[in-house]
């Protein structure tokens, strides 16, 4: 199984380095933000430092869960966790759910060693609860990697166009909440590229909520071109599936929870506008691999 793991994490990294992963409109475009004739203050004086669960920041940025579980893996998230560190802004691993099954592969996910200050975020699937995982490797997943939270990351459509795919979605709202009511760490729930409805959102008890809306990486043609012509057509079809960003951001922000933009950021004005939507923090991934 592990061997099968790190092989689908290479896999995503080539992908994402060769091909156009990119679909749909995070839907920024729909709003303008109005302009300031007067702003009547002075430029020098701003600051972007926020504070987000608890952690200052220099800015309100947080480099996105890419990889892990390789030599590559390894190499990759130390030298984003040192920009990370240079910067003091947050930094998400990927999915650590190869390293709680092969420890051996611990290391390519620590990065203390290099950003000793930084918000430094675990991630596990969430659909591993419905295969194993509990409260247990939560904890290990962030004793792993000293983090000050832990993502659970929710990917439907990537588990059904994937190969490999774990497919049972039960319940998994009830043990979201079990874990965010008994981990010691702030928990966050992060969509993978299909956004997080309102419906949705309303029902855990999270400490955060990352949009990863429609508009940028998608995992649904990634997942269709590792798993050939019939994958490749089921993943272009749905590759425009989901949320746009910027409207998860609207709705969401009606539950006065904090709020990671994820999804399709591509410039400061993308950012500007999420935090007038009501973002506190915003993500970004594809950009920085490449």
């Amino acid at each position: 199984m592990t061997n099968k793991i790190r092989k689908r994490k290479l896999d995503h990294i080539r992908i994402c380095l060769k091909k156009n992963v990119e679909a749909g409109n995070p839907g920024f475009d729909r709003y303008r933000l109005i302009h300031a004739e007067l702003p009547e203050i002075n430029f020098d004086d701003i600051s972007l430092r926020t504070k987000f669960l608890g952690h200052s920041f220099d800015y309100p940025f947080i480099i996105e869960a890419i990889t892990g579980g390789s030599k590559k893996a390894k190499r990759i998230n130390k030298d984003l966790a040192a920009i990370a560190q240079e910067f003091n802004i947050g930094f998400g691993v990927g999915s650590q759910r190869i390293a709680i099954e092969n420890p051996d592969l611990e290391d390519t996910y620590r990065v203390r060693d290099v950003a000793s200050d930084i918000f430094l975020i675990a991630n596990l699937g969430a659909i591993q609860l419905n295969y194993g995982f509990g409260i247990e490797e939560c904890e290990s997943a962030i004793e792993m990697i000293d983090a000050d939270a832990l993502a659970l990351h929710l990917n439907p459509l990537q588990e059904v166009i994937q190969m490999e795919g774990n497919r049972n979605f039960s319940n998994l709202s009830e043990k979201i909440n079990r874990i965010a009511r008994d981990i010691k760490k702030p928990v966050i729930v992060k969509s993978v590229g299909s956004g997080i409805s309102y419906e949705t959102a309303k029902k855990l008890k999270v400490s955060a909520i990352d949009t990863g809306g429609v508009g940028g990486t998608s995992w649904s043609l990634i997942e269709g071109y590792r798993g050939g012509k019939r994958a490749e057509s089921i993943g272009r079809t749905f590759s425009n599936w989901g949320i746009p960003t910027a409207e998860c951001i609207r709705e969401l922000s009606k539950l006065k929870i904090p709020i990671i933009a994820s999804g399709g950021i591509r410039s400061g004005i993308d950012a500007a506008k999420s935090i007038a939507l009501g973002a506190k923090m915003i993500g970004v991934a594809l950009p920085l691999l490449r």
